[in-house]
């Protein structure tokens, strides 16, 4: 019997076929979005903020075919190329989006060919089994995956026999999870208040508050979380905010903070006692995250704007703290590719100017935020990606820097047999991947300032 993601993929087939109207919404949404490969959920916003009369149900596969069609690329002009298009490098977007019908949403061949009738479409449909034919393992990984080919060669470099499914892993479509906001609920109450009102969760597998959401639905129209009893948070992030583990009454810095997820995963779990310091360069993630702290009843939580550049100095507010604070959080901009299946469009914006470039900037800002550590305190880098040369290697650049600092192995912190299913195998650093863990690639490493 068909499982229910090929009943939904079908169903998502047959309605763009149905519908013109949706065909040239998609459509319309692909030009855009490749423009300049800006974030897609920005452009979905706007174009259904304007197409009001637009069901769920019409939303939901306007999206999954925009982001499946961004996802799978190089995969759907090999498949065009296949089965006989010979412009393949200025495709048809009408033949794209056919051919990702064809290859992830189980369109008939002959179905597609009463639209197409002069292109081989069962070829198209058996792209996957010719690409496991290539010789070449890189140019493979960066086909079946559709990844440019610098990144494929990065991932192979730095995972080995791993990369084939971290790649397949990030190429799916991240869960729904949920942090519960426990100064107003607890992860139990929670649930069965959602359940009680048809929206079925699953516990986290490794954070002590997350809830993976089963049901579709907009949760961001509930009650619950209007009046703060969750945010939407993955549970890689949600673990990066609990290695903090701030002492109590700590004084903590999120020293990238934006939008201020993990400050507020911070606060809930300092009970909102002591106090939180988030700093960032972008003054509107700041108000964002002082909304947001509102919602949710935080009230230990000042936000403070930096000045971008390495050379500018701390305010006046901040400098204050410098050699004070318990904790700091670096949670610095990167690459991104440990967050692909929320963000599949970043691999086309991204270059490979950026693995030279970032893992600098990141050196940069977390040898400014060691400043602010206290003697005994703790540095924690952390990272939305799975690159050597911006995790491990930026690590050993700030211990060169800092001789004062010592890596603080999170086995430390949470115990052998918590961190074993999520550490690097000497529990040293938190390393985690879709394949493996189901949430986005994350990693972090602690440094403790020798007193």
């Amino acid at each position: 019997m068909m499982d229910e993601s090929k009943s939904q993929e079908r169903e998502l087939a047959r309605a763009v076929l149905r519908s013109e109207d949706l065909r040239r919404l998609i459509l319309d949404l692909w030009q855009r979005t490749r423009i300049d490969w800006g974030f897609a959920s920005d452009r979905l916003a706007d174009a259904f903020r304007k197409a009001r009369q637009l069901g769920s149900s019409e939303r939901r596969i306007a999206a999954e075919a925009l982001y499946g069609m961004i996802r799978h690329l190089r995969r759907i002009d090999e498949a065009l190329r296949a089965g006989g298009l010979r412009t393949v490098t200025h495709a048809p977007d009408r033949e794209r989006l056919l051919a990702y019908l064809v290859i992830e949403a189980g369109l008939p061949a002959e179905d597609a060919a009463r639209h197409r009738p002069d292109l081989d479409w069962q070829a198209v449909a058996d792209i996957d089994a010719r690409l496991s034919r290539d010789s070449n393992p890189v140019r493979k990984l960066a086909l079946r995956h559709s990844l440019p080919d610098w990144l494929a060669e990065a991932l192979s470099a730095d995972l080995g026999r791993r990369a084939e499914a971290v790649a397949a892993a990030l190429n799916t479509r991240a869960p729904m999870t949920i942090r519960v906001n426990t100064l107003a609920s607890s992860v139990q109450s929670l649930a069965a208040e959602l359940s009680a009102i048809g929206v079925e969760t699953a516990p986290g597998r490794y954070a002590t508050s997350a809830l993976h959401v089963v049901t579709r639905t907009n949760l961001f129209s509930l009650d619950l979380f209007r009046k703060g009893h969750f945010e939407a948070q993955d549970e890689g992030s949600q673990l990066i905010a609990e290695l903090v583990a701030p002492p109590p009454r700590a004084r903590v810095i999120d020293y990238c903070a934006g939008a201020g997820g993990k400050t507020l995963a911070l606060a809930a779990l300092m009970g909102n006692r002591g106090r939180i310091v988030a700093t960032d360069v972008d003054n509107r993630k700041l108000a964002e995250l002082r909304r947001r702290a509102r919602r949710a009843g935080v009230s230990t939580a000042q936000t403070i704007v930096l000045q971008s550049g390495e050379n500018e100095p701390f305010p006046a507010s901040l400098t204050n703290m410098e050699g004070r604070a318990h904790r700091v959080l670096a949670d610095v901009p990167c690459t991104g590719i440990g967050a692909l299946r929320r963000n599949p469009e970043a691999r086309w914006r991204l270059s490979p100017d950026d693995l030279v470039r970032l893992p600098t900037q990141q050196l940069e800002i977390a040898a400014r935020a060691m400043s602010l550590v206290a003697p005994g305190g703790r540095l924690i880098y952390a990272t939305c990606t799975v690159l050597r040369r911006e995790n491990e290697e930026v690590v050993a650049g700030l211990l060169k820097l800092r001789p004062d600092f010592e890596t603080m192995p999170i086995k430390a912190i949470w115990g052998a047999d918590r961190a074993r299913p999520i550490a690097t195998e000497d529990g040293v650093f938190l390393s985690l991947d879709p394949a493996r863990h189901g949430a986005d690639g994350f990693f972090a490493a602690v440094l403790r300032r020798v007193r």
